[in-house]
């Protein structure tokens, strides 16, 4: 798949690969078949790749840069409450034309990797699926000796507050209480009609 030059028929992943934007970190020989793991080569390329692709989201670049400066800001203040209006401003701030034909709004992964997206852009710690034994935490941030535990969930319209309650019921923050840090959980729920936040839960863990 990696070595396809079909431009007109080539995968997301040789194409990131042979542009460079992604490398390859493991390679495994299994009955003569190589299969290799990729990922960033470096901090630049990811925080790089994910600016571009917040921008094709925005579609405005000085509002993207003070999006970025100030979610820095509020993490840096531990300022949660604050987190959410800018959030909720972001994808206020998505066009309508995103949602057109097609019903991305409806899926947990397009709004988890908008997060990821907008975290990584600054370079930040995030993890993605982030495996426990019980489950899959939706993402991990790690930034200012603090961790943050995130899950999210799609409703209709009303909140429902099944995000936090999972991060409680699958005890996903033990994973990280060895680390001697304080830990925050956040449920965050998403409406498929709104399509932006309607549910922002958190507390300490």
């Amino acid at each position: 798949m990696l070595s396809s030059f079909d431009v007109g028929d080539i995968s997301t992943e040789a194409l990131l690969f042979q542009t460079g934007y992604l490398t390859i970190k493991q390679e495994e020989n299994l009955g003569g078949q190589f299969f290799y793991t990729l990922g960033y080569p470096n901090r630049e390329v990811y925080q790089s790749l994910n600016n571009s692709l917040l921008a094709a989201l925005v579609q405005n670049k000085s509002q993207q840069v003070v999006h970025a400066s100030q979610l820095y800001r509020l993490l840096s203040a531990n300022d949660i409450a604050g987190l959410r209006q800018l959030f909720h401003s972001f994808f206020a701030s998505i066009p309508h034309q995103w949602y057109t034909n097609n019903d991305i709004q409806h899926y947990e992964g397009y709004y988890a990797s908008v997060f990821y997206s907008y975290f990584a852009s600054l370079g930040l710690n995030v993890t993605l699926e982030d495996i426990t034994n019980l489950g899959r935490i939706d993402m991990t941030l790690k930034f200012n000796g603090k961790v943050y535990v995130f899950e999210f969930k799609v409703v209709e319209l009303v909140p429902e507050g099944k995000a936090l309650q999972q991060i409680k019921d699958k005890a996903y923050a033990d994973k990280y209480r060895a680390l001697n840090q304080p830990i925050y959980l956040l449920g965050v729920e998403f409406s498929k009609t709104d399509r932006n936040i309607v549910g922002f839960d958190w507390e300490p863990a």
